[in-house]
């Protein structure tokens, strides 16, 4: 039976979404699930990761060195503690990515990434050229997977659980080549892009970082996270960590708004997963239209302050 260790993302004081996805890729597996919880003064989030179903156990690990998320010290403790594992994920986040194939590496195999579908518990499907033709994956069952899970492709698990949390010290020493400066993010209050429940995305047609503000407005009027096409961010409009699409972030929002964003096929491959699009556009012949549910040819500088006023 594979017994699955999940490598938990947090912030040291909640639990990142994209963990409960992985938790519900590893359902798909079948098998014990553990989550392995790295950092400093992490109680809380470890008592969070144990109330996910079916998680059977948590394992705490806490030291100074681990306080921040640096994957060069992550990464030996999460090996340390994979010994009779079957399987390790983590999410295909910007930590999962720099994460999980440092522990491959220290494993000695090969990563796979980015899974969507589970076909057994050695076999996976997962999207490949921007996501317009899908492969199937095969792993030797003699050794350790060791994975990326596509978080846009899973529903998140849910939290009834009550696993029990082992506390356990650490077994590495801080890395000497690496150390942790600081963490900046231009999102302020926003809920984070890749976990948000709607987002708002803005493209080259506001013109300049100025009328992106509209974009911030619209959002913070819903409770959305904010995004924006590449053609946005190359404009300086905003920081590309807003990037939505195959070189930014994968997202699935259950309500994507896109506003003037003409819809390549570098964008469409962000958002493909996301449960409603709607899409504001002049140009009658955009490609976002057609995979839009709900499209609307107008000019967003007078779509946006109508919706504004039609919110109260």
């Amino acid at each position: 039976m594979s017994r699955i260790l999940i490598i938990a993302e947090h912030d040291s004081q909640t639990l990142n979404l994209a963990t409960a996805k992985c938790v519900s890729c590893a359902q798909a597996i079948g098998g014990d699930i553990d989550i392995a919880v790295f950092g400093s003064a992490i109680g809380e989030v470890a008592a969070e990761a144990a109330k996910l179903e079916p998680v059977t156990g948590v394992i705490a690990v806490e030291a100074e060195h681990l306080a921040n998320p640096l994957a060069v010290n992550w990464a030996p403790e999460a090996v340390a503690i994979a010994s009779g594992y079957t399987h390790v994920l983590g999410p295909s986040t910007t930590l999962g990515r720099d994460l999980m194939p440092r522990i491959a590496a220290l494993v000695g195999v090969n990563q796979v990434s980015d899974i969507m579908e589970v076909s057994g518990p050695h076999s996976f499907k997962r999207p490949i050229y921007a996501g317009n033709a899908i492969t199937d994956v095969e792993c030797a069952p003699d050794r350790t997977v060791v994975a990326t899970v596509r978080t846009a492709s899973w529903k998140a698990a849910g939290s009834g659980g009550a696993a029990a949390v082992e506390q356990r010290a650490a077994s590495s020493s801080p890395a000497e080549h690496t150390r942790y400066v600081g963490l900046e993010t231009e999102g302020g209050e926003r809920p984070d892009l890749q976990s948000a429940v709607r987002v708002i995305s803005g493209g080259r047609a506001l013109g300049s970082e100025e009328k992106f503000g509209l974009i911030y407005g619209l959002a913070d009027r819903l409770g959305a996270g904010v995004g924006a096409s590449r053609a946005a961010v190359d404009a300086g409009y905003c920081p590309n960590d807003m990037q939505v699409g195959q070189t930014g972030k994968i997202i699935s929002p259950d309500l994507y708004m896109a506003f003037g964003i003409s819809g390549a096929i570098q964008h469409i491959t962000g958002i493909k997963d996301a449960g409603t699009i709607v899409a504001v556009n002049k140009d009658s012949e955009a490609p976002i239209f057609e995979v839009s549910d709900i499209g609307l040819v107008g000019d967003l500088f007078q779509v946006i302050p109508e919706l504004e006023s039609l919110l109260g």
